[in-house]
């Protein structure tokens, strides 16, 4: 095996890891503003490769144009469930979370099935990336530059959005000390909302990324979800730039795993879950709880 083979799988690492950062970012985000633990997550997800297929019908002409009208609709969709769902399970345990995010999960796949049947629906590939660029020879996908492109920019804007403006200072506050938050005007109830259709609106936009590479189906909620789960637990809560980091670290566990040891790649992601779990059950990137005297 050449160079330009080990360099095709890093990046089809990289590729699949870059996904894995727009779903699970969102996840991080409502968790560590909200403290919601969303088992939807992934339906959202799943629902941004389906409304790819419907807006464009399966055209790939439409596709940016369908990039965009996915990210409005999730968020949209995101502040609808907050309103009307989220809200009301705020002051109680948190297993009423799950289950009531369970549900919406459960319900959203059923939808999907109604709507748009039991079976795949595979996109083709954008005519922008149609043909293959060269490393050492070997031919990759250009689509495997412009998930890794999606994922620095949305990162980097996502910093910026969080650490650079009033409101991005506002959710980091909310993490903190919601009631303080409210004695100062600020309307808590409206910020969470924004949290939760940008949380979703980002894991529309992953999932229809996705869609070029791998088709629609509506089990892909349930998969969408464990994997957000095991990044935001590697990376740590409440950070982008811990989702980011254990994004690309399943993405390349994945990869690599695949390559020199197949039968177990499966596992690998769990497996380095479980070591982040006992050395820093917090995240490699995120904070240590605070210790009550």
């Amino acid at each position: 095996m050449d160079l330009g083979f080990y360099a095709l799988q890093l990046l089809t690492g990289l590729a699949y890891a870059s996904t894995l950062f727009l779903l699970s970012v969102g996840l991080s985000l409502i968790f560590g503003a909200m403290g919601i633990v969303n088992f939807a997550h992934g339906s959202f997800y799943m629902l941004g490769a389906y409304f790819l297929y419907a807006f464009t019908r399966g055209q790939a002409d439409g596709f940016w144009g369908g990039l965009l009208l996915v990210l409005a609709t999730g968020f949209v969709i995101g502040a609808f469930v907050e309103r009307i769902f989220i809200r009301r399970v705020y002051a109680r345990p948190e297993e009423y979370q799950i289950l009531l995010t369970y549900a919406l999960l459960l319900i959203i796949e059923d939808l999907v099935r109604f709507f748009f049947g039991t079976g795949y629906r595979a996109f083709p590939m954008p005519q922008a990336f149609a043909g293959p660029l060269f490393l050492f020879g070997t031919p990759f996908p250009s689509y495997y530059l412009f998930l890794i492109g999606l994922a620095a920019i949305s990162a980097l804007l996502l910093g910026i959005f969080l650490y650079r403006t009033r409101l991005g200072a506002w959710i980091r506050a909310a993490t903190q000390d919601r009631e303080m938050l409210e004695a100062l005007g600020v309307n808590v109830p409206l910020l969470y909302t924004v949290v939760f259709g940008m949380g979703i609106a980002l894991a529309a936009l992953g999932g229809a990324a996705l869609l070029p590479m791998q088709a629609a189906t509506p089990g892909m909620a349930v998969d969408a979800v464990i994997n957000a789960f095991i990044v935001v637990v590697i990376g740590g809560l409440a950070s982008v730039w811990g989702a980011l980091l254990g994004a690309v670290l399943i993405g390349l566990v994945q990869a690599l795993g695949v390559l020199f040891l197949p039968e177990w790649a499966m596992v690998f992601p769990f497996a380095l879950m479980a070591l982040v779990l006992l050395l820093r059950p917090w995240g490699l990137l995120g904070r240590p709880p605070a210790v009550r005297t």
